[in-house]
């Protein structure tokens, strides 16, 4: 009997510190939120791959995605402390510098920004350039103080009298075959061919010279300075959700999006992981060699440079507070490619 009962306290005993063990490894995963621009897509994938297979977990982290959208405000969140990291944009940040607001790129997931300009497939629109040939140009207002400034710039024929405000409705788009209209690469063009019927031309910004970063991990400079462990666990799982989501089983991941937002369709995740393969979004210059996310000094330059030249961004602006290049550009999730 006394055996029996040695025995059972051993076992009960064993049973508590398993369980003491589980509960300190959960309570040992460091809490992070990071905060969306839009509703949950396909091009947040890697974020949400992450979540799915454990990656942020093997880094320690017990991650919340928090999507944003059309009441979401996201930035504001991160810089009143409520998220941790945001999807942020260099022009974004270079703002905040401008502003005072101690934000900070510490990753940026996408090479090139997806922004197009859409034409009719029978106008003779071959090139960037002929695009100034058209009558009317729809875009967003950011759209048109930013990077239609520099298509004035830099090309000619674009003037102030093409611009029409754009609604997010392709409908006056489809209409007028004298007319473009901006998009997003991995979305427009793909509703577009569906309520019209053809395919649009599509003119990636980034490929005519017009190349911010984007999609970037995002977070305040206090982050960085008093927890560079964390940012770095974190910039590194998400490099490694990205190869995971590009290249290995999304079902999970994708069924978190649908999830988050039930008007995404299968068709329409397919149709953007392709276009973000063929055009390079995510790996292209610097990430080829150096691992999805990389930064580098140069090209931020550049950017802020071409900003300048269209009066977007003050010459004396200290550019640099804007980003740092210190977690990213090291190989991580390289192997994971298949």
């Amino acid at each position: 009997m006394r055996d029996m009962l040695t025995k059972t306290s051993l076992f009960a005993l064993m049973g508590l510190v398993a369980s003491l063990g589980s509960t300190s490894a959960a309570l040992a995963l460091d809490e992070v939120t990071y905060g969306t621009n839009w509703l949950a897509q396909a091009e947040h994938g890697g974020f949400y791959q992450a979540v799915a297979d454990g990656t942020y977990e093997k880094y320690g982290l017990k991650v919340t995605v928090v999507q944003g959208g059309p009441q979401a405000a996201n930035r504001a969140l991160l810089i009143a402390g409520k998220v941790d990291f945001y999807m942020g944009s260099p022009l974004g940040e270079m703002d905040a510098v401008k502003e005072g607001i101690p934000l900070i790129d510490v990753a940026a997931i996408f090479q090139k920004d997806p922004q197009v300009l859409l034409a009719h497939p029978d106008q003779g629109i071959e090139t960037f350039a002929d695009l100034a040939k058209l009558d009317s140009i729809f875009m967003g207002k950011d759209g048109y103080v930013t990077y239609y400034e520099w298509m004035k710039k830099n090309f000619e024929g674009f003037t102030d009298e093409k611009y029409k405000p754009y609604t997010f409705n392709p409908a006056p788009f489809i209409a007028d075959p004298k007319s473009a209209q901006q998009g997003y690469l991995t979305s427009e063009p793909y509703e577009i061919e569906k309520q019209a019927g053809w395919a649009p031309k599509v003119f990636l910004l980034a490929d005519n010279g017009y190349n911010p970063y984007s999609t970037m991990i995002t977070t305040t400079t206090t982050m960085v300075e008093s927890k560079p462990d964390l940012v770095q666990r974190f910039v590194d799982a998400s490099i490694e959700g990205w190869y995971n989501y590009l290249y290995g089983d999304n079902k999970a991941a994708n069924d978190l999006i649908k999830k988050d937002n039930p008007e995404m369709t299968d068709g329409q995740i397919e149709y953007s992981i392709a276009k973000m393969k063929e055009y390079g979004i995510v790996e292209s210059g610097e990430a080829m060699d150096k691992g999805i996310g990389c930064m580098t000094d140069e090209k931020y330059k550049a950017f802020f440079d071409a900003m300048v030249e269209i009066g977007v961004q003050p010459a004396d602006l200290d550019y640099k507070k804007a980003y740092t290049t210190q977690f990213v550009c090291k190989g991580v999730g390289m192997a994971l490619k298949k």
